[in-house]
């Protein structure tokens, strides 16, 4: 009789965390040019067409104006603060939701663009940053950012 493996959902989030944070060695400056900044738009914005939301993203978009908009701009097209979310560096090919999360609870060294560091978010549910990813990845794909829908299964209650 052969033996199922599973794996338990929270041994699956450490997993890709630290796959993310591996791939992670490799988005710098001498990372995949696909993906390197240019220096030159590091402060542009993007434009952001705000498509209708659904249920989970309307609760992401709320959660991100209070805590994300600040620095990343109105509707995540960024800021003189931080880097437009609304890119292809944040499509979920490169930056899967996983990695959200961790930049919210870990904070982000430098690596795409010149704004400095990212600190930790305090007082952000897991819940509450699966919606702002619901939100951002609305917003990506409502803008071109990707194509696949299957990227918005975040988005699913």
């Amino acid at each position: 009789m052969a033996s199922r493996h599973r794996t338990r959902p929270g041994l699956r989030w450490l997993l890709a965390a630290a796959l993310l944070g591996w791939l992670a060695l490799g988005c710098g400056e001498n990372g995949d040019p696909e993906y390197a900044s240019s220096g030159e738009d590091d402060f542009a914005t993007a434009d952001a067409t705000v498509p209708h939301l659904s249920d989970t993203a309307v609760q992401g978009e709320a959660l991100f104006a209070a805590n994300c908009s600040e620095c990343h701009g109105l509707n995540a097209a960024g800021s003189s603060e931080g880097p437009p979310l609304v890119h292809k560096i944040y499509e979920p090919g490169h930056h899967a939701d996983v990695s959200f999360l961790l930049a919210v609870r870990q904070g982000v060294r430098q690596h795409h663009w010149d704004f400095g560091n990212m600190d930790p978010v305090a007082g952000v549910s897991d819940q509450d940053v699966k919606n702002i990813v619901c939100y951002v990845r609305e917003l990506q794909y409502a803008n071109g950012i990707f194509s696949d829908r299957a990227a918005l299964a975040v988005c699913q209650p």
